[in-house]
């Protein structure tokens, strides 16, 4: 009897460390996640998505999707954050696809913004997309810079959202969290990543449903850990970004939880030149929540000579 459990009890360790681990991502449906929700706006949402389902295009053995929209002779190319994907920008797209050729991509699992880079090259190739403005927001405007950085004769206006500079400050502050990320299991990942827009996210934008909805919509399957991985090495992948010689919008938010005020400074100080437009108690994500003031600032932005 003593022998057999010295079996038994090692299995069962085991079996139940394999379903801690193996746990799968809680499912939720998108009519309970936008059920608070304007229904215009739900309505909005699901009318673009049946009008632009996103296009694939394989760069090197890594699956990219995108959303090509519009028309125009000049062409916008759309960056999202660690919690976005290529739709979350759809109310800004409509807004602009009258007068724009328009480009939002959703990221890959990739670590780099070297990888990025040659991805979203791949994708504007394949459209025809030869120069370009861009807007980027968190995440996306940190690559939005290393990209102007890159390829200035390309980029034709740049607008830098809720964003940051290369800086030490991230890394240091999730050095731990950085470390054990990768070990942590899928479901515990995305739990967390979904308690945070419900305590920090959701009460900074001025509890907009919008906002809550779609990122929990993404924190529900529409990424997975290894995305979430990806984004945070390619956040704190450094480059040296120079001021470019074209016109670049700063876009902020006073009450931003995720982008700190000594971030915010540092990068109007990077881009002395830029115009900065201060949201006012509209959180990270003001092209959500304050949708239609965002899209009339990209609008007067981009149409200046």
């Amino acid at each position: 009897m003593r022998s057999k459990l010295k079996w038994i009890v090692p299995l069962l360790i085991i079996a139940a460390l394999s379903l801690f681990y193996l746990w799968p991502v809680t499912r939720v449906s998108f009519n309970e996640l936008y059920a608070k929700v304007d229904p215009a706006i739900v309505s909005s949402l699901r009318s673009f998505r049946q009008a632009y389902p996103p296009r694939q295009l394989q760069v090197n053995g890594v699956m990219w999707e995108y959303i090509a929209a519009g028309q125009g002779q000049e062409a916008i190319l759309f960056l999202h954050g660690m919690a976005g994907a290529c739709d979350i920008w759809w109310q800004q797209i409509n807004a602009l696809r009258g007068q724009y050729r328009i480009i939002a991509v959703t990221y890959p699992p990739l670590r780099t913004l070297e990888e990025l880079e040659k991805g979203v090259l791949s994708v504007l190739k394949k459209e025809g997309v030869k120069d370009f403005n861009i807007v980027g927001t968190s995440l996306g405007g940190y690559f939005a810079q290393y990209l102007v950085t890159r390829h200035p004769h390309r980029v034709r206006r740049a607008v830098l959202s809720n964003t940051f500079p290369p800086n030490d400050l991230i890394a240091e502050k999730n050095r731990i969290l950085a470390t054990i990320l990768p070990y942590l299991p899928e479901w515990l990942v995305l739990s967390v990543f979904r308690d945070r827009f419900e305590q920090t996210i959701y009460p900074t934008s001025g509890n907009d449903e919008l906002t809550l909805a779609f990122l929990n919509e993404v924190g529900y399957g529409r990424i997975n850990k290894a995305h979430l991985v990806g984004r945070y090495y390619c956040v704190i992948d450094k480059f040296v970004p120079s001021a470019p010689p074209i016109p670049v919008m700063i876009i902020e938010s006073d009450n931003d939880p995720l982008v700190e005020l000594t971030l915010r400074e540092q990068l109007k100080a990077t881009y002395p030149r830029a115009t900065v437009y201060t949201f006012s108690g509209a959180g990270h994500f003001p092209y959500l929540n304050h949708a239609q003031e965002y899209s009339q600032l990209l609008v007067d932005f981009l149409s200046k000579p």
